[in-house]
C-alpha cells in the first residue's frame, strides 16, 4: 500500500514524515505566472523535493470558476487551444523527469450538445494519451462529482466510455471515491457498484470525505479527512488488484494522520 497527500496539505517534510507519496498540485504551487511555468521556481521547489524520500504523482490544471483558483491555469479538456495543451504538456513532461506514478486530469465541460463535447475531450485526449506513451507515463481521468452541474464523466459508465474510447494503455481513471460518494447520493451500496465498474480501469485514486450530498459550499465536495463524512472505506477492497497511490486530498497534517489510520484500518492493514 502507498499513502499519500495533495501538497497542499502540509510541507513536504511533514508529508515524508507520515507517508510515501506527495501528488504535486500544478495549479497551487506557485510555478505559474500568466499561464507560462516558471522554470526557476519551479527548479527550487524539486531541489528542496529531491531531499526527501517521496515518491510522486502529479494534478494537472483542470477547469474550475472559483476566485481560489487560479485563472491563468484554467484547463476544459473538451475545448482546449494551444495554452491548453501546453498547461498538460507541462505536467506530462514534469512527471516523466520525476518518474511520477500517475497525472491526473479533470473531464471536460459540456454546453448544450453534451455529445459534441465528449467527442472534442476524447480527441484531445487521445493527443495527451498520445504524448504520455512517448514520455513514458500514465494520465488518469478522474471521475467529477455528480452535484456540480456542467461535468462531464460523473458516472462511472460515461467515464468507463470515455477511458475506452481514447483506448490507450497511457490512459487509465482515477478513482475519486469522494466525488463518487456524492454522484452516489451516499448510497453505500451504490458506491461500491461504482467502485467495482471502475475497478479494472483504476490508475490512481484519490481519497477524501463528505456528506454525501449537495451543499451550499463545493457543492458537497468538503474534502474532510476520510473517516469525518458518510463513505464506508471497506468499499476500497472492490479496487481489486490495485497497487498504486490512494492519494488522500484534504487540507491538514491533522486530517493526514485520521485518514491514514482510517485507511488502513479499512483495508486490513494496520
Amino acid at each position: 500500500m502507498i499513502l499519500g497527500a495533495s501538497s497542499f496539505a502540509g510541507s513536504f517534510s511533514e508529508i515524508a514524515s507520515e507517508l510515501q507519496s506527495v501528488e504535486l498540485y500544478m495549479p497551487k504551487l506557485g510555478v505559474y505566472k500568466d499561464s507560462i511555468l516558471q522554470k526557476d521556481i519551479l527548479e527550487s521547489l524539486l531541489d528542496e523535493l529531491s531531499t526527501f524520500d517521496l515518491k510522486t504523482s502529479l494534478h494537472a490544471p483542470y477547469f474550475a470558476d472559483v476566485p481560489t483558483y487560479p485563472k491563468d491555469v484554467v484547463v476544459d479538456t473538451a475545448n482546449m487551444g494551444d495554452r491548453e495543451f501546453r498547461l498538460i504538456r507541462d505536467s506530462i513532461g514534469l512527471a516523466s523527469r520525476l518518474g511520477s506514478k500517475a497525472i491526473v486530469l479533470h473531464p471536460g465541460r459540456f454546453d448544450n450538445d453534451r455529445e459534441a463535447s465528449f467527442n472534442r475531450m476524447v480527441s484531445h485526449l487521445k493527443v495527451l494519451a498520445s504524448e504520455a506513451e512517448d514520455n513514458g507515463v500514465m494520465l488518469g481521468l478522474e471521475n467529477k462529482e455528480g452535484t456540480s452541474s456542467g461535468n462531464l464523466c460523473c458516472n462511472v459508465d460515461e467515464l468507463v466510455r470515455a477511458v475506452e474510447a481514447v483506448n490507450s494503455d497511457n490512459l487509465g481513471a482515477t478513482f475519486d471515491i469522494g466525488h463518487a460518494n456524492l454522484t452516489c447520493g451516499g448510497d453505500s451500496t451504490k458506491l461500491r457498484e461504482f467502485a467495482r465498474t471502475l475497478a479494472p480501469y483504476v490508475v490512481h485514486v484519490h481519497v477524501h470525505d463528505n456528506g454525501g450530498v449537495w451543499t451550499n459550499e463545493y457543492d458537497g465536495d468538503q474534502h474532510l479527512a476520510p473517516g469525518a463524512g458518510t463513505i464506508d472505506y471497506s468499499v476500497l477492497k472492490e479496487l481489486k488488484g490495485y497497487k498504486g497511490i490512494y492519494n488522500m486530498e484534504v487540507f491538514s497534517m491533522e486530517d493526514v494522520r485520521s485518514g491514514k489510520a482510517k485507511i488502513k484500518e479499512a483495508l486490513g492493514n494496520k
